[in-house]
């Protein structure tokens, strides 16, 4: 058992150098090394797994149990001005919801599906994502031309060394990973990919 944890540990810190993140999830919001919930410590396994992991997913190694709820979506009927075509969460932001939303116990890992410790306070959002930044839907330059209010993803700046669209989107999708990094490599409050201050992140995207 010693053995295959430190395989393990092996594995996920060399996957973590290749893309480049890692050094600051240790003592960030995202490192439940020291929950009760996780009797082995492992900061990395409540997510990512080398062996078993959840298949059909855009996450590598995937371990933990993914949400089936259905949304409230932010929508036109919200806001006039959001010129997109909503859909259901998907990708990296359902993973995230898996436990934001309240559905899925933090403790439902590793095959485990009977936990009993849910996400509570502000880092609940709960099903119904009307009043949240939407996510999972396509931002490229024919949405930003339609909207008027948006910077063209292929050619503007991310302010992280390419465009909005190589920096920001997944599959030229607005997620959740789109403003947050939960990994905490820019070790910004609240996992932000980059400073908010004077609203810089809102901004990137926003021509405002």
């Amino acid at each position: 058992m010693k053995a295959q944890k430190l395989l393990f540990t092996s594995i996920i810190a060399g996957f973590m150098s290749i893309v480049g993140f890692g050094q600051n999830i240790a003592g960030s919001a995202h490192d439940f090394s020291g929950e009760t919930w996780n009797p082995g410590g492992e900061i990395c396994q409540v997510c990512h797994t080398p062996h078993g992991a959840v298949t059909g997913l855009t996450a590598p190694l995937w371990n933990h149990e993914v949400t089936t709820a259905t949304f409230t979506l932010y929508t036109n009927v919200v806001s006039p001005s959001f010129d997109a075509t909503a859909s259901q969460p998907a990708g990296a932001s359902k993973l995230c919801l898996s436990c934001h939303d309240g559905t899925v116990a933090m403790d439902n890992f590793g095959g485990q599906t009977g936990g009993t410790d849910f996400i509570s306070g502000g880092e609940l959002l709960g099903t119904d994502l009307s009043n949240e930044h939407p996510v999972s839907f396509t931002y490229d330059d024919a949405l930003a031309t339609t909207d008027g209010g948006l910077f063209l993803p292929s050619t503007a700046n991310s302010g992280l060394g390419g465009t909005i669209a190589a920096d920001l989107l997944l599959g030229n999708q607005v997620q959740c990973s789109s403003c947050h990094d939960v990994h905490n490599a820019s070790g910004i409050g609240n996992l932000l990919v980059k400073t908010n201050a004077g609203s810089a992140l809102c901004l990137t995207c926003h021509n405002k």
